[in-house]
């Protein structure tokens, strides 16, 4: 939803040369637009905490643009470093990136055989296999039920456990992969045994829901009034976490000590839920869970 998700803060002439964060850069896709339709005076300010894609971020030459060396949930931190008042959207593309998913090296991918680490920074915190080798069956359980939305945690839990109790740890993605498969015996059709698991491990490896939380506190502190946040999500956890935020800061609340008073005034608007459309998920299947969640700082 590269153009939505770009003509969602792009939405008047007035904002074509504000101040915006990418806080998810990737491989520039997002930025690259963004840069394109931003006036003279128009700025663009991106973060990935992925040395690949900071590598890819530097090679845009345009003096609208830098990007930093950070976790998106520290935008407003490194808004508020550069001497920038608040901004006129915030965009974030969440979860793992394509690039990410294609390359074995990574870890991130049950279809191709690489070393088991899933960190989205190679550099630091502890990999996928540092934590499946450590961690009781109560934490696995818990991580693979909560976030992966899997009903077969503990099973899967255990299975883990008596892999590392009777032979040489977990190190590599294929090695997960099926022994994952041996445990799950009925999935949806299409569906990879692995899918829930992969996807629990990665979100908890690079703590994802917990910087999703604070990236979307932080608008509150960090959008100029008119200003928009931008949210494309993949996956439920995710997509519910930017609901309820929006749903919270949206909806005019009555004060309970003076019911006949008028509601409280809230900071944000919800502008738009959108999902792709056919041609996208025909050109790119990878896109048909995503929903793009807009909403505009009022107040």
């Amino acid at each position: 939803m590269l153009h939505e998700a770009v003509n969602a803060l792009l939405h008047t002439e007035a904002d074509l040369n504000g101040v915006y964060v990418d806080g998810t850069f990737g491989r520039g896709g997002h930025s690259r637009l963004l840069l394109s339709r931003l006036g003279p005076q128009g700025r663009l300010i991106a973060l990935d905490r992925d040395p690949a894609a900071l590598a890819a971020g530097r090679s845009v030459s345009d003096p609208r643009f830098s990007i930093h060396h950070a976790q998106f949930s520290d935008w407003a931190e490194v808004v508020r470093n550069l001497g920038v008042g608040p901004v006129q959207g915030l965009l974030l593309d969440v979860g793992v990136s394509s690039p990410q998913i294609d390359e074995a090296e990574r870890g991130f991918s049950f279809r191709m055989d690489g070393p088991l680490d899933m960190r989205m920074d190679p550099t630091q915190g502890e990999s996928a296999a540092d934590f499946l080798n450590r961690a009781d069956v109560r934490t696995l359980t818990e991580v693979i039920r909560d976030y992966g939305e899997e009903r077969f945690a503990g099973p899967i839990a255990k299975a883990l456990v008596a892999r590392r109790e009777s032979g040489p740890p977990l190190a590599r993605t294929r090695e997960l992969a099926e022994l994952v498969a041996r445990v799950v015996k009925t999935r949806e059709p299409g569906q990879d045994p692995a899918t829930r698991t992969f996807q629990a491990l990665r979100i908890h490896v690079n703590g994802e829901l917990e910087e999703l939380r604070c990236a979307l506190d932080r608008t509150l502190e960090g959008l100029s009034r008119g200003g928009r946040l931008a949210v494309i999500s993949f996956h439920s956890l995710e997509d519910r976490m930017v609901k309820r935020f929006i749903q919270a800061h949206s909806k005019d609340e009555p004060d309970r000590r003076a019911p006949f008073a008028p509601p409280r005034a809230m900071p944000l608007r919800a502008i738009a839920r959108i999902h792709p459309s056919a041609d996208e998920v025909a050109a790119n299947p990878r896109s048909r869970s995503a929903v793009l969640r807009v909403a505009e700082r009022v107040n």
